[in-house]
């Protein structure tokens, strides 16, 4: 069972639903150990006073902040909640707005709301308030030691609190480094006719499912191979055997031509197996 990272209240005008908040990602990357290379010695880290050298327990250790001079205020989780103990235990929400309304860079880490007992009604009719308008929520919560704006919506059963990013926590792509973007060029209608025929015929229905991390799958198949090999997790890997070689597309016009071909000819034989299947399982006469 997920561990609540708090309990308090999620408030809706005058009403407030008391709620717990869970996250809602979770972490599946490989979990890689530092090794010293000459004998593949584990890393390891040690805490310790930077004035005496001495190591440091977990206990010993506590939070500050530098008001200047090395002068420390030192904060407690205690000190924290109690700087706006209303603010630190609720998601209050400050106004709707239209999904489209809120561009996609601005989206952040997503969070569910669950509710508490006796909040069940409450949570239900927001929930379903919601789905029907296809607005999102605009709300305020405070994670950890930093208060974010977020958009309350509903997902499945669930409401989910995503936080978003603040406009000055994003930059503009001259500012990120995008140089020489192109304007649209002219007298492509033939091109961006077929670019648009290729993007309809590329349409699809969106299944979470059918995506998979390939990528650490093949890192897996490679770790189990290298371990059988006597010695051979020490060597390095050939990078210029698995090289994705690249060629430069000379006519655009060519290549969306190719393209549309290729794309008809998955989607015939996705439809023919389609067929096969049912026909195999009898559904089909």
């Amino acid at each position: 069972m997920a561990r609540a990272l708090w309990k308090g209240t999620l408030g809706f005008g005058l009403v407030n639903i008391g709620v717990e908040l869970l996250s809602a990602g979770k972490a599946d990357e490989l979990d890689l150990d530092l090794l010293d290379r000459r004998d593949h010695a584990r890393i390891g880290y040690q805490k310790y006073n930077k004035s005496t050298g001495k190591l440091v327990e977990t206990a010993d250790i506590v939070r500050g902040f530098n008001v200047g001079d090395d002068t420390y205020v030192v904060l407690t989780d205690d000190d924290l909640k109690a700087a706006n103990p209303k603010a630190t235990q609720s998601i209050d929400i400050l106004g709707f707005v239209q999904e489209s309304d809120v561009p996609r860079i601005f989206f952040d880490r997503p969070y569910y709301v669950s509710p508490l007992k006796g909040s069940a009604r409450a949570y239900a009719l927001l929930r379903e308030a919601l789905a029907a308008s296809s607005q999102l929520a605009l709300a305020q919560i405070v994670i950890h030691t930093r208060q974010h704006v977020a958009a309350v919506y509903p997902y499945q059963t669930a409401l989910v609190v995503q936080l978003l990013r603040y406009e000055m926590d994003i930059r503009e792509p001259d500012d990120a480094g995008v140089r020489d973007v192109p304007v649209a060029p002219k007298n492509a209608s033939k091109e961006m006719a077929m670019a648009t025929q290729l993007i309809t015929s590329m349409s699809m229905d969106w299944e979470p499912s059918q995506f998979k991390d390939t990528y650490r799958e093949d890192l897996l198949k490679l770790v189990r191979d290298r371990a059988k090999k006597s010695g051979g997790a020490r060597k390095a890997l050939d990078s210029d055997a698995s090289a994705t070689k690249q060629t430069k597309v000379l006519d655009l016009l060519a290549a969306l031509q190719k393209s549309l071909g290729n794309t008809t000819r998955k989607k015939v034989n996705s439809v023919a197996k389609k067929a096969r299947r049912k026909v195999a399982r009898g559904k089909v006469a």
